[in-house]
């Protein structure tokens, strides 16, 4: 795959990965109550950039960017699932820069659905696909030293803390510090 400098291939209209017994899929608007329950959550809500409260109505705005960020080449957001039903979480994938190679993925798995290895096996599929499919040479992660849980996704998928400064920023009225893990192939 070739990207020009300035341009962003769209992802495809329609993404649907398995493996590693999960089938990743796109969100529809049946999913919008599902969405509610599992991102109208604290750990959620505290760790991750979404709207709090996360109601019906975000899950819709949430679904239309998503939607809108996937054409534009910017950001594909999938639904976690087991079978290609009911999402238990998302996993997400977004290319940073323009035209560097470069992709960053974040997750949340429902608080129903935490420490069945949701969030690890997805990012592995992710990542596969990251590489082979959408061009991504470098895959990483940004995370927060504190959160312990997404800490150990990172290991256990195969990523290692970099020694790039943290990333500082304000979001939802805190102030973030967030270390680069990249993806080793483990």
């Amino acid at each position: 795959m070739t990207i020009e400098y300035g341009t962003r291939p769209a992802f495809p209209s329609e993404v649907r990965l398995s493996g590693l017994g999960l089938v990743l899929r796109e969100w529809t608007e049946d999913d919008i109550p599902v969405m509610s329950e599992l991102f109208d959550d604290p750990d959620v809500a505290y760790w991750t950039p979404l709207a709090s409260p996360f109601d019906l109505g975000a899950a819709r705005r949430y679904i239309e960017v998503a939607r809108r960020s996937r054409t534009a080449g910017e950001r594909l957001n999938l639904a976690i699932t087991t079978d290609g039903g009911e999402a238990k979480g998302e996993i997400l994938l977004s290319r940073v820069g323009w035209g560097a190679g470069t992709g960053s993925i974040g997750y949340a798995v429902g608080a129903a659905h935490r420490g069945r290895r949701l969030a690890v096996r997805a990012v592995q599929v992710m990542v596969e696909y990251a590489h082979s499919s959408a061009g991504l040479t470098h895959v990483y992660l940004e995370i927060e030293n504190e959160n312990e849980a997404s800490v150990r996704v990172a290991r256990a998928a195969g990523f290692g803390l970099t020694d790039a400064p943290p990333t500082v920023l304000e979001e939802k009225g805190r102030r973030l510090s967030l270390r680069t893990w990249a993806h080793t192939g483990a």
